[in-house]
């Protein structure tokens, strides 16, 4: 918003030009950015490209979200199923389980640790209660990235145990204790185990 469209912004509008289809623009960081300089920053977007609506939202506090999959689901189509109504995924409940967890650990994270962390679930225990116990392990490369994962008095690792938990309550439909740990492993992004782990070939050279 600093730069307004000057640059990469202004260059992708210019290519929307060619672009025959209906347009939305989506304006991010809404909580980041003064009203006026977000308005001015649309008005001049809509004065290049010819957009159907102008959503101004923030993926980091949720506000506006819901105007724009209220959108979403009233206009586009709607597609096949891919697999039965019933069935959650086609991820195995283990490897979907440790994808929630790491999108909530990109989430909260996403400046200090971008990609270089990875979470496994080594245990998975359905109880006589009814709940599940789940234990998860979260692999960074440095120790120095475990201090970032676990955050200050471990204020980190207790919000992204308590946002994982919560969703996997929900798909599941049953009581989760969950419990997170952090790992070091140096190199583990190298290691052949763990690409097949998540239903990935190891790149050849």
């Amino acid at each position: 918003s600093e730069r307004g469209l000057r640059g990469d912004a202004d260059a992708i509008l210019e290519g929307l030009k060619d672009v025959h289809q209906p347009k939305l623009l989506l304006l991010n960081k809404i909580d980041q950015v003064k009203r006026e300089d977000l308005l001015a920053l649309a008005a001049a977007a809509n004065e290049k490209i010819d957009f159907v609506r102008t959503f101004m939202i923030s993926a980091t506090t949720g506000s506006g979200c819901d105007d724009l999959m209220d959108y979403f689901s009233t206009t586009l189509p709607e597609g096949p199923w891919y697999y039965p109504e019933d069935q959650i995924s086609d991820l195995p409940m283990r490897q979907l389980a440790a994808e929630i967890t790491r999108e909530k650990l990109f989430l909260r994270l996403h400046q200090e640790l971008p990609y270089a962390s990875h979470v496994e679930t080594e245990k998975w225990e359905e109880r006589k209660d009814g709940s599940v116990r789940i234990e998860q392990v979260i692999y960074v490369e440095r120790e120095s990235q475990k201090k970032i994962a676990l955050g200050k008095n471990g204020d980190a690792i207790k919000a992204i145990s308590t946002a994982s938990r919560k969703e996997l309550t929900e798909i599941l439909e049953q009581p989760v204790h969950l419990f997170l740990f952090v790992k070091v492993r140096e190199n583990w992004g190298d290691d052949p185990q763990r690409f097949r782990e998540m239903g990935l070939e190891f790149p050849k050279n």
